[in-house]
C-alpha cells in the first residue's frame, strides 16, 4: 500500500514538474513582450508596464476562488480552469495587439492572471498525495520545472515575435497553442478530491483561526516578503541596468542569470529541508535577500547587477520553497481550499504593490537611475526585518505540533 501511494505521489510530481516546464513557459513569454507590446499601444509610455501589473493583479484575485473551486472539484479541474482562462487571455490579448487596442489587450492580461494563479497551485498540489518526508523534495522539484520553462519561454519569443505583420501577434497565437496542448497533461493526474465534509464532520478552522496561528502567520509573511522583495528588484532591474549605461543586451543577460539562480537550486533545496530543518533554510533565504541587497548597494558596475541578481534568485529560491513547505504542513486536507487560497492572495498582493511601486521608485525617487536603484534597493530593509523578526519568534516559541 506504501509503495503504491509513494509511485502515485511520484507520478503527480513527473506530471506537475511537466505542466510546469511546458505550460509554465508561457509566462516569461508575456512577460518578455508584455512591457514591449504595452509601449507600442498605450496612449502613455508611463503605462507601457501596467499589462505587466495586470497579469499579477489578476492572479492575485483568482486566488481565492481557483482554491475554493480546486477544493469543490479537485485539482485536475482547477488547473483545467487555469489553461482555459490561459488560452483565453492569449485569444483576447492576441486580438488586442490586431485591433491596436490597449483596453483589450489589458483585458487579456489581466485574465492571463487567472493561469498565473492556478500554476501557483502546483506546487501545493504535489504535496497533497506526498509523505512528510517525500513533500519538501516534490515541491523542490516541481519549482525546478521553472528552469526548463525559463529557458523555452524566451527561445518562443525570438522565433514568433516578428512571424506576423503585427508585432507580437505570433507570440500570443503560440501562447493559446501552449495551454490547449499543456492542458492534456492534467489527464494523467490522479490526486483525489478532498472528502466532502459530511455532517457534523469537522469544518476546520475559519480563515482568522488559521491566519493567527503562529506556524501558518510565519509561513505566509515569509512567503510574501520573499516573493514580493524578487519582483520589486528584479522589476527594475533592466531600467537601472540600461540606465546605468551599459546595453539592452547586458539587462538581458543580467535577468536570464536571475531566473536561472531562482530555479536551480531547486534540485537540492528539498533535500537541505529535510536535513538541516524549514525553518533554518527560510532564516537562510533572508539572509540571502539581504545579501542581494548590499552588494546592489556597494555600486552599479555590470558585476554588482550580476551578482545582486544571483543572490536574489537563491534567496526567493530557499524562502519561498521553505514557506511553501512550512504552510503545506501546517493545515489540514478540509482547510486546504481556505487557506491555500488567502496565502495565494496576500502573497500576490504584496508582489502586485511590488510591482507598482518598483517603477515609481525607480523613476521618481531622485534624478538619476543610480538614486532610484538605491530607492528600489533600500525598500527590501523594513521587509526583510519583519519576515526575519516573525521567523525567529516562531524559533523561540515553544514547540508546537503542525497539522497532519
Amino acid at each position: 500500500m506504501h509503495s503504491t501511494t509513494e509511485s502515485r505521489a511520484r507520478r503527480n510530481v513527473t506530471i506537475l514538474v511537466l505542466a510546469q516546464a511546458f505550460l509554465g513557459a508561457q509566462m516569461p513569454m508575456i512577460f518578455t513582450i508584455g512591457g514591449l507590446a504595452g509601449q507600442s499601444l498605450a496612449p502613455n509610455p508611463c503605462f507601457a508596464t501596467l499589462p505587466i501589473s495586470l497579469i499579477v493583479l489578476g492572479s492575485m484575485l483568482s486566488a481565492t476562488p481557483v482554491s475554493a473551486f480546486m477544493q469543490r472539484f479537485g485539482r485536475r479541474a482547477g488547473f483545467f480552469l487555469g489553461t482555459f482562462g490561459g488560452t483565453l487571455g492569449g485569444i483576447v490579448g492576441a486580438t488586442g495587439l490586431y485591433l491596436q487596442s490597449f483596453p483589450i489587450f489589458l483585458l487579456g492580461s489581466l485574465l492571463t492572471g487567472l493561469y498565473m494563479s492556478a500554476q501557483g497551485f502546483y506546487r501545493f498540489a504535489a504535496a497533497d498525495t506526498a509523505s512528510p518526508t517525500f513533500r519538501p523534495k516534490a515541491i523542490s522539484y516541481v519549482m525546478a520545472g521553472g528552469l526548463v520553462s525559463a529557458l523555452i519561454g524566451p527561445q518562443v519569443v525570438k522565433l514568433t515575435a516578428d512571424a506576423y505583420v503585427i508585432p507580437f501577434f505570433g507570440t500570443y497565437a503560440a501562447v493559446i497553442a501552449v495551454n490547449l496542448v499543456g492542458s492534456l497533461l492534467f489527464l494523467f493526474l490522479d490526486i483525489p478530491k478532498p472528502p466532502a465534509p459530511a455532517e457534523g464532520s469537522p469544518y476546520g478552522r475559519t480563515r482568522w483561526q488559521l491566519i493567527t496561528t503562529p506556524r501558518i502567520a510565519v509561513a505566509v509573511i515569509c512567503g510574501m516578503v520573499s516573493y514580493a522583495l524578487m519582483n520589486l528588484v528584479m522589476t527594475s532591474t533592466p531600467l537601472a541596468v540600461v540606465g546605468c549605461g551599459f546595453e539592452t543586451s547586458d539587462a538581458a543577460n543580467v535577468v536570464s542569470a536571475h531566473v536561472l539562480a531562482m530555479f536551480a537550486p531547486s534540485f537540492f533545496t528539498g533535500q537541505m529541508i529535510n536535513r538541516f530543518g524549514v525553518e533554518k533554510i527560510m532564516g537562510l533565504g533572508l539572509v540571502i535577500l539581504a545579501g542581494a541587497g548590499a552588494v546592489a548597494m556597494t555600486g552599479v558596475e555590470l558585476e554588482n547587477f550580476f551578482f545582486a541578481l544571483v543572490l536574489l534568485g537563491i534567496g526567493w529560491n530557499f524562502g519561498f520553497i521553505g514557506a511553501t513547505t512550512m504552510l503545506s504542513g501546517a493545515h489540514s486536507a478540509e482547510e486546504r481550499g481556505r487557506m491555500q487560497g488567502l496565502n495565494d492572495l496576500l502573497v500576490f498582493g504584496g508582489v502586485t504593490f511590488a510591482s507598482l511601486a518598483s517603477g515609481g521608485l525607480m523613476n521618481c525617487s531622485g534624478g538619476t537611475p543610480q538614486q532610484g536603484w538605491s530607492a528600489v534597493v533600500m525598500a527590501m530593509a523594513p521587509f526583510l526585518v519583519l519576515a526575519g523578526g516573525a521567523l525567529i519568534w516562531l524559533v523561540l516559541r515553544p514547540e508546537e505540533q503542525p497539522a497532519e
